[in-house]
């Protein structure tokens, strides 16, 4: 049996739409959502935002939680806004930087210092399947930044489109990505077909040049919906003779057939038998017994009798 212990475990984003990690807080006491922290993570001391606060018991982490350092002070926030200013310049630089060395394959997305200005990552995006040469970017970015240690690290066309907003595909505002989306989950052409969306790219692929997000957010639904709904192509029995299935509805619970005479009707899921399934069941109950032939049954039939 797992071993419950009494929550000192707090979910900090290092980002405003960030991905949620787990510190443990019991050196740092009456913590509340919303107070900045240092951490020491992979990638060395980092500012985070407190954001949720688990209460009762809870099952420790494998491995355990890093724990919390301090939180964080009003010179730190000073510090790292005055860093964060320097974002720009700094991936206006490594763009140029970039073109000189004829990296045509890669693009900066987006320069991040961390809160105290110790390190300075580039992130970027590769549209090549090769994986590009960088060092000499690396290089002369370090000499031209000489106090932070410079790193580059990709990143994939989502986190990209999240990085630099505007608006999505379907016309709203602000793309769901930078808006709300914390983690990408993975889509697949099959929630589109299961949807009965086009499957024409322009209509189903996001301004990130992916599958749109927004394709998972009602597939289990319409999976739910689906069930016990025939499908295309389908022969059923209705209440117009046999018929069969042309379109699925699954949100009204619903199919279009079409008739013998090439008319279409629309009929309810209890409306609607599988045809394979009642003729089954029909067989069935006019199959004769086992012992029927042999006689000494008692099913009512004269021997020879279907």
């Amino acid at each position: 049996m797992t071993n419950m212990v009494r929550s000192a475990m707090v979910g900090v984003r290092f980002q405003e739409i960030g991905k949620l990690y787990h510190f443990e807080a019991s050196s740092v006491p009456d913590l509340k959502a919303g107070d900045f922290v240092i951490v020491s993570t992979t990638r060395g001391r980092e500012m985070g935002q407190v954001v949720s606060l688990p209460s009762g018991p809870v099952a420790p982490p494998e491995g355990g939680l890093k724990p919390i350092e301090r939180r964080a002070t009003p010179q730190d926030l000073a510090l790292r806004r005055a860093w964060s200013q320097k974002e720009l310049e700094a991936m206006i630089e490594c763009r140029a930087k970039a073109a000189e060395l004829g990296l045509r394959a890669i693009k900066i997305a987006k320069a991040e210092y961390s809160f105290d200005g110790s390190r300075l990552t580039f992130l970027f995006t590769s549209e090549g399947d090769e994986k590009a040469d960088l060092k000499d970017l690396r290089k002369q970015m370090q000499q031209i930044f000489r106090k932070p240690r410079v790193e580059l690290r990709q990143i994939g066309p989502r986190d990209v489109a999240k990085i630099l907003g505007g608006m999505g595909a379907c016309g709203i505002e602000e793309r769901c990505c930078s808006r709300f989306l914390t983690e990408f989950s993975p889509i697949s052409i099959k929630m589109a077909k299961a949807q009965g969306i086009s499957l024409n790219p322009q209509e189903i692929t996001g301004m990130c040049g992916r599958l749109r997000c927004c394709l998972v957010y009602e597939y289990e639904m319409y999976l739910e919906a689906r069930k016990g709904l025939p499908k295309r192509n389908k022969r059923v029995l209705t209440p117009m003779g046999e018929a069969r299935v042309v379109d699925v509805l699954p949100l009204r619970g619903a199919v279009i057939v079409s008739l013998p005479d090439g008319k279409r009707a629309e009929f309810l899921k209890q409306d609607v038998q599988p045809y394979d399934e009642l003729k089954a069941l029909q067989d069935k109950s006019v199959a004769p017994c086992d012992r029927h032939e042999n006689g000494g049954c008692d099913c009512g039939r004269s021997r020879g009798s279907s």
